[in-house]
């Protein structure tokens, strides 16, 4: 008598092994899933690169603008201070120039002095005066010429050793004379004539001069006798209340309505 185990055993060991596994189905929404964080991480990344990238070529740009403002100032300021300098140059250049013209102004003005007291003219009768006027018209005429009835009131303006640096003396006819010495020019230049000075009693009673400067009494300077004050000079009210130059150099006094030639002095006005 046989038996079929072996068979049987047999399909059993073959069934198994043959044993399949069944398939496992992953739906879409897992799989988008699975790629969803990945995906998200790559593109975070990217836009930081792009972010960081812009703003590095934002930064890059600014930098290199103020770059090119800091060379623009620095250029500024070596221009401004170029600038300075040469104003600086140009001022001690201009103060060393004013310097020397003071110098030379000084040394200028000292020549001229030393050349006044040692060339000073001595004028002809044709640089006279030749108009004859009362002593108020001499007067006015010289004040309206921006002068004055001439003034002796120092020694070298009577001496005759010395030149006076007092101012100039000029006629009617606008020549300007030199500073004259009663002793070169009155005495060998009047031809006689008499010639009214800047002096007078007439206003308060006292001698002074025409800028109501009180005039020092000198005999010495005036004929012998005068001034007197006389009455009997015919020319109406009043007694001789003007000073003028007789041919001889001396002081005389006479009513001042008398009509004659006249010196007017003009200060800082060398001839």
């Amino acid at each position: 008598m046989t038996t079929e185990y072996h068979d049987e055993v047999e399909n059993d060991n073959n069934s198994f092994w043959n044993k399949e596994t069944a398939p496992v189905y992953v739906s879409g929404v897992s799989r988008f899933r699975r790629w969803l964080f990945p995906g998200l991480t790559a593109t975070a990344i990217l836009l930081l690169i792009i972010v960081l990238g812009a703003t590095g070529a934002s930064r890059s740009s600014w930098l290199w603008s103020l770059d090119q403002k800091v060379s623009n100032l620095t250029g500024s300021l070596s221009a401004t201070q170029q600038l300075a300098e040469g104003a600086a140059r140009d001022v001690h250049r201009l103060k060393f120039s004013v310097e020397s013209n003071k110098d030379e102004l000084s040394s200028g003005q000292e020549v001229r002095r030393r050349s006044q007291r040692r060339s000073y003219r001595v004028h002809t009768c044709s640089h006279c005066v030749r108009t004859s006027l009362s002593w108020p018209e001499a007067r006015d005429w010289c004040s309206g010429h921006g002068a004055h009835l001439a003034m002796l009131t120092t020694d070298e303006e009577w001496g005759n050793q010395q030149r006076t640096q007092a101012g100039s003396l000029w006629d009617t006819e606008g020549n300007h004379l030199s500073v004259p010495l009663v002793q070169d020019f009155v005495i060998p230049h009047t031809s006689g004539a008499y010639y009214w000075l800047g002096l007078t009693d007439q206003r308060t009673g006292e001698w002074e001069w025409v800028n109501q400067t009180p005039y020092v009494m000198n005999r010495r300077r005036w004929r012998p006798g005068q001034p007197d004050a006389w009455t009997d000079h015919g020319q109406g009210p009043g007694d001789e209340d003007c000073a003028h130059l007789l041919f001889d150099g001396r002081l005389n006094d006479l009513h001042c309505a008398t009509k004659m030639r006249f010196i007017c002095q003009r200060h800082g006005q060398p001839a």
